[in-house]
């Protein structure tokens, strides 16, 4: 299958190359005095150029995401208790550096965002996408979570436009776009539980990685 990250940044070099040609006439037509001729050069070649930079900001918020064939792990989380309702938890995504965070409550919730293709789409290699992008505590009672600390982080990075808004805006007229959806997971925040965070195309799924989270999540209620 072809990348689409590939098609992406082909479709960036030959926007760039074809408005630098177009830029170049222009100016060319201007010192030849054909006013007319030369601004309809120029105004092509910056539409034509504001649509590569268009193209190679969305390029880098696709690359963003990560593309999904099979149930894949998408994170390693880690909870120590610090003190009451409060616990350190570490995020490890394959092939990234660990991340710490400080989360307030009796649980932890992932958040991710998924993005099927459909038809044209999966035939050039767009499988379905998916990137994390919360970390939060969560209280098991109502009351608590309306009334004590509240913590909640990004896990994402914001780059170039955001492919998952202008998917939804347009949706109607993007045909290869099959389904974008939210998905989350809670399970308890225990001392020295582990558990892995599996991402499929319907969505997220949490498992107990050790003896703590397995008998964090028996007990759950």
């Amino acid at each position: 299958m072809t990348d689409p990250m590939l098609i992406a940044g082909a479709i960036v070099l030959v926007g760039g190359a074809l408005a630098l040609l177009l830029l170049v006439a222009a100016f060319r037509r201007w010192g030849r005095r054909r006013i007319i001729g030369g601004t309809v050069l120029f105004g092509s070649g910056a539409v034509v150029l504001a649509l590569a930079l268009a193209a190679g900001s969305l390029a880098l918020n696709v690359f963003t995401y990560a593309r999904l064939t099979r149930e894949q792990q998408a994170a390693h989380v880690t909870t120590r208790q610090l003190g009451e309702r409060r616990y350190a938890v570490t995020v490890q995504v394959p092939k990234a550096a660990p991340r710490h965070y400080e989360l307030a409550g009796d649980e932890w919730q992932i958040d991710a965002r998924v993005l099927k293709w459909r038809g044209f789409a999966t035939l050039i290699g767009f499988d379905t996408a998916y990137r994390l992008e919360r970390l939060s505590g969560r209280y098991s009672d109502v009351a608590a979570e309306r009334t004590a600390p509240r913590t909640v982080y990004s896990l994402a990075p914001e780059t170039g436009l955001d492919l998952w808004s202008l998917v939804r805006r347009h949706h109607r007229y993007l045909p290869l776009a099959d389904a974008l959806y939210g998905s989350a997971a809670y399970v308890p925040m225990a001392e020295a539980a582990e558990y892995d965070v599996s991402v499929s195309a319907s969505g997220l799924v949490v498992r107990p990685a050790n003896e703590p989270a397995r008998q964090a999540i028996g007990g759950w209620k």
